[in-house]
């Protein structure tokens, strides 16, 4: 995609004041001076064996793009790719119940979609919100100094890998479900009134690929510390065992040259930092002064926010971990 990107003719419109340039995780188009839209799409094929609560994560994970940018989400139409011949209209119906149970969470409209028959299922959505222009957290803002913090625990992806494979304990499976049907919607109103700098959510590019996006837009080095990121119970455990996914071993070959590792950061870890996550936590750069009064009001509002690292001058890689 991102090729196939560079190969389009750069528009010129001046309402357009984040497009798909800077990689960042929803578009915004200014309306007046104090309104904009924020609009992103997202939709994947199931990841768990239950329709309902596949359809909440999948709502979840479109949400957030909405959220990580600052804005609110206010309406979104479904997309559904199903197969007419091999599968339960029923499955179908819980699915998009239990996306629906997610939207009514936040408060979204749902106003209708478009589906198409597939082979394999495919559910998401597309949503559109609101946010001032000025109020718009994207990936260029950080500056040396800043603190980063993360909302969720990593080790989605190996956790779903290994169920794929019919070896996962179904504790962990609980918790990564947990995990991944929670919405950004509390955080984000959290960090609302703070001096956020910039915001992105980690999702399939795992934390060091959107890490990267922020890195490379705002021009810095990310110093991440990989004992203060919370894990998902049987991550590591699924690391070890080579419950890898494509995507995971997609972004090491693409975001490793970017990358230096400390010694002390087993294989295991650096798996888990290249997982691509699916409706991960939120990203946050905040400046040295403030970031404690967010991580106490992230966690006032129900979200275990930790410090995982900071920012510098942008050096010869554009993160390290230590």
């Amino acid at each position: 995609m991102d090729r196939a990107l560079n190969t389009l003719p750069r528009q010129s419109i001046p309402q357009v004041l984040v497009g798909f340039e800077g990689a960042d995780d929803a578009g915004v188009y200014r309306l007046t001076d104090e309104l904009a839209l924020v609009q992103t799409v997202d939709f994947f094929s199931p990841i768990v064996d239950d329709a309902f609560t596949f359809g909440q994560i999948a709502a979840a994970n479109a949400l957030s793009d909405i959220y990580a940018m600052g804005g609110k989400p206010l309406t979104a139409l479904a997309i559904v790719g199903f197969p007419s011949t091999t599968a339960e209209p029923e499955v179908l119906g819980d699915i998009m119940a239990g996306g629906l149970d997610k939207l009514n969470e936040c408060g979204v409209a749902l106003l209708g979609g478009h589906s198409v028959r597939d082979d394999e299922i495919k559910f998401g959505y597309a949503v559109t919100g609101t946010i001032a222009p000025g109020a718009i957290r994207d990936n260029g803002g950080a500056v040396p100094g800043d603190r980063i913090l993360l909302t969720k625990p990593l080790g989605t992806g190996l956790i779903a890998t290994a169920l794929k494979k019919g070896d996962a304990d179904p504790g962990h499976v609980d918790g990564a479900v947990a995990v991944m049907v929670e919405t950004n919607r509390a955080a984000a109103e959290a960090v609302a009134d703070s001096r956020v700098r910039a915001m992105t959510d980690i999702t399939g590019f795992g934390l060091l690929g959107h890490g990267l996006e922020v890195a490379r837009a705002s021009d810095v080095t990310l110093d991440i510390d990989h004992t203060r990121i919370r894990v998902l119970e049987g991550a590591l455990e699924y690391s070890a065992r080579g419950y890898c996914a494509g995507g995971l071993k997609s972004n090491r070959d693409f975001f490793s040259p970017d990358v230096t590792f400390g010694d002390g950061v087993s294989e295991d870890y650096r798996n888990l930092l290249f997982d691509p996550q699916t409706s991960g936590g939120l990203l946050i750069f905040a400046p040295a002064a403030g970031a404690d009064t967010l991580v106490t009001a992230l966690r006032s509002a129900g979200v275990v926010a930790v410090e995982i690292g900071t920012t510098t001058a942008s050096g010869p890689t554009r993160i390290v971990v230590a």
